[in-house]
C-alpha cells in the first residue's frame, strides 16, 4: 500500500467518524425497541439448544425491519451471542456499537442492550434477592440499568428486565417469585423518581404477565410516579377508539405466543416515566408484524419513538 493510498484511507475514516458524530448530535428523534429473542444461543457451553442459523437470520431481519437506535434484548446467550448479533447487524447496515450485558443467577440467558448512542454509565443489578417460604431466591436474570446520551441536549436511563417465566418449578410458586422480582424492580424505579421526579426513565422487557396481573401493576405503579404504558400495536390500519372508558382499543397488541395453550398475549412492555412520556411519539410506536415471525422467536419485537429533547 502506497503512502498516498494509506493517507486517503485515513482521511476517509476520519470523515466517516465525523459524519457519525454529527448524525448523533443532530438526531431529532430516536427509536427504542425490546425483543425477547428466545434462546439466542451460539455456543455449547449452556444447557440450552443452539439457535439455528435460519432462526438467527430471522431475528436479524426482524431487527433490521425496525432499525432501532437502542435495542433491549432478553434471552441472549452470553457475550459471544451478543457480539455475533451486533456484528451481523453492522454488516447489514445497522451499527449499534455500544453494548451492555448482565449475567446474574441464570448463566444460560441474559439481558443485554445494544445502542447507537454512547452508554455513559452502567449499574447492573445482579445480587437482588427475596424470601419465599423461608427460602432465599435471587432475581434470576437480574436487571440491566444503563444511562444513554442521545445528543448534547438529551439523555435517559434504561432498565431492561426479564421476570420469572410462568413455567412452574418445584422450589416455589412461579407467580409469587415474579411478584417479588417485580417488587424489587419497582423499588429501583421509586428510588430513581424520588430523587429526580422528572427523570427520563424507560423500563422495558419481558414481564411475563398481562397488564392486569399483580406483578405488572406493581411495576407500572400508581400516583404521580406511575409509568406510562406505550402499548405498541400492529400497523395494520386498525384505528377504532376504545369500546368504552378504561378499555384498550381493539387493535392487535399481542407480543407472545404460547404454543402449549395456543394463546396470544401481551407480556412485553415499554414503560415511560412521566418526564420521558412528554417526548413520546405515539404514532411511531408499534409491534412488528412480519410473515413467519415465529421462526425468530416466540415473541415479537416492540418499538417506541421519542423526541430527542426535553419537553
Amino acid at each position: 500500500m502506497t503512502r498516498e493510498s494509506l493517507l486517503f484511507r485515513l482521511v476517509l475514516a476520519c470523515l466517516a467518524g465525523w459524519l457519525w458524530t454529527l448524525s448523533l448530535t443532530a438526531a431529532d428523534s430516536f427509536r427504542i425497541a425490546s425483543f425477547n429473542v428466545e434462546n439466542y444461543v451460539v455456543t455449547r457451553d449452556t444447557n440450552r439448544p443452539l439457535k439455528s442459523p435460519a432462526a438467527r437470520a430471522r431475528v436479524q431481519a426482524s431487527i433490521l425491519a425496525i432499525r432501532p437506535d437502542v435495542l433491549a434484548l432478553q434471552e441472549i446467550g452470553g457475550t459471544n451471542a451478543l457480539l455475533e448479533l451486533q456484528a451481523a447487524l453492522r454488516s447489514q447496515g445497522l451499527p449499534l456499537p455500544h453494548w451492555d450485558l448482565v449475567t446474574s443467577y441464570d448463566t444460560n440467558i441474559q439481558v443485554a442492550v445494544l445502542s447507537r448512542f454512547p452508554i455513559t454509565a452502567r449499574r447492573p443489578h445482579t445480587n437482588d434477592w427475596f424470601l419465599l417460604g423461608g427460602r432465599r431466591f435471587r432475581v434470576s436474570r437480574g436487571f440491566a440499568e444503563v444511562d444513554i446520551r442521545v445528543n448534547d441536549r438529551y439523555a435517559f436511563t434504561l432498565i431492561n428486565a426479564h421476570l420469572k417465566s410462568r413455567r412452574p418449578i418445584p422450589e416455589a410458586d412461579e407467580t409469587e417469585m415474579r411478584q417479588e422480582e417485580a417488587r424489587l424492580l419497582r423499588q429501583k424505579i421509586n428510588a430513581r423518581l424520588r430523587v429526580h421526579p422528572n427523570a427520563n426513565l424507560v423500563v422495558l422487557g419481558d414481564l411475563n404477565q398481562t397488564k392486569d396481573a399483580y406483578s405488572t401493576r406493581l411495576i407500572v405503579g400508581s400516583g404521580r410516579n406511575a409509568l406510562v404504558d406505550t402499548r405498541p400495536a400492529e400497523r395494520n390500519g386498525d384505528n377504532l377508539p376504545p369500546e368504552r372508558s378504561g378499555y384498550d382499543p381493539r387493535n392487535i397488541a399481542w407480543t407472545h405466543f404460547y404454543g402449549k395453550e395456543d394463546t396470544y398475549s401481551r407480556v412485553d412492555y415499554i414503560l415511560l416515566s412521566p418526564g420521558m412520556a412528554r417526548e413520546w411519539i405515539r404514532d411511531e410506536t408499534f409491534v412488528l408484524a412480519l410473515p413467519n415471525w415465529g421462526l425468530a422467536s416466540d415473541h415479537r419485537p416492540i418499538v417506541t419513538t421519542l423526541v430527542a429533547a426535553d419537553r
